[in-house]
């Protein structure tokens, strides 16, 4: 359902997110890496913060299930984005960094423990890794997409599911698109 909306409406969706300002999020992830660190962007869609992060010197690599969104993804970054769900990731110890924006939220809420393992395994030790979520509690579904959102209770209750992982800072913002009016859960998580 979520990958066929995304395939259906990859450039709708690309023109929509491509050019908003995430500088400030940008600066909360980044101020915990090394120059040069090697980043995986989960969950691409346009590929907007790949390229930014790119353009800052870090080695990145980037996915997303939607072979529209890759397409998209790649004219734009000038990286060779990968299709490939979370599901995919088998990477271990092999990022500073990994960004999820706006990306696990379509995860269904009992296939999440297992991605957020298969990601914490990618992370190095001492890795930094960028979440958010939708601000709520429960699944829904949305325009032909899925949708798991989270509150600091229920983010809390699933990273019980690794032992590897902590909360370094939770917060809420209000979303950067001019036209919205939501609220997002972010967290940034450390790996022990």
């Amino acid at each position: 359902m979520t990958l066929n909306y995304y395939q259906n409406n990859a450039q709708t969706f690309f023109d929509g997110t491509v050019n908003v300002d995430m500088s400030s999020l940008y600066e909360s992830f980044t101020r915990h890496l090394s120059p040069g660190a090697r980043v995986l962007d989960a969950g691409c869609g346009s590929g907007r913060d790949a390229k930014a992060f790119h353009e800052m010197g870090y080695q990145v690599d980037a996915f997303d299930a939607s072979s529209e969104m890759v397409a998209l993804a790649s004219q734009h970054t000038g990286l060779s984005v990968q299709q490939m769900t979370f599901s995919d990731v088998d990477a271990q110890q092999q990022y500073h960094g990994i960004w999820c924006c706006a990306s696990l939220l379509h995860v269904p809420a009992q296939e999440l423990p297992t991605v957020i393992q298969k990601l914490a395994n990618a992370l190095k030790t001492s890795g930094i890794w960028y979440v958010s979520f939708k601000y709520g509690d429960g699944e829904r579904e949305k325009d032909g997409r899925q949708f798991t959102d989270m509150n600091e209770t229920s983010f809390r209750t699933l990273l019980q599911s690794t032992s590897e992982v902590e909360i370094e800072t939770l917060w809420k913002t209000h979303d950067k698109r001019p036209e919205r009016d939501e609220i997002w859960l972010n967290a940034l998580l450390t790996k022990r």
